[in-house]
């Protein structure tokens, strides 16, 4: 699974983008995210609300209920503004 990480997201956690093997458990968005918190202080501050983080699956934004796959392109970034 390919994950992005921009703007802010991307400061904390270090880094833009890693390829990840997640474990069998992990089936939606929800336990994706649950999981990538686990994996360090970074993860679990830029993903501590996520009330201002939002998630795209291929490209398509996505509730948190939404299926994962080993092969998706899940991209994690915050709310868009402007003009």
């Amino acid at each position: 699974m390919k994950l992005l990480y921009f703007a802010w997201l991307r400061t904390k956690i270090g880094i833009a983008e890693e390829r990840v093997a997640v474990p069998d458990g992990v089936t939606d968005v929800a336990g994706l995210i649950g999981w990538l918190r686990d994996r360090g202080d970074g993860y679990a501050e830029a993903l501590a609300n996520l009330d201002v983080v939002k998630v795209a699956v291929n490209q398509e934004y996505v509730p948190l209920t939404h299926p994962v796959a080993a092969g998706d392109e899940v991209a994690l970034f915050p709310p868009v503004t402007g003009g």
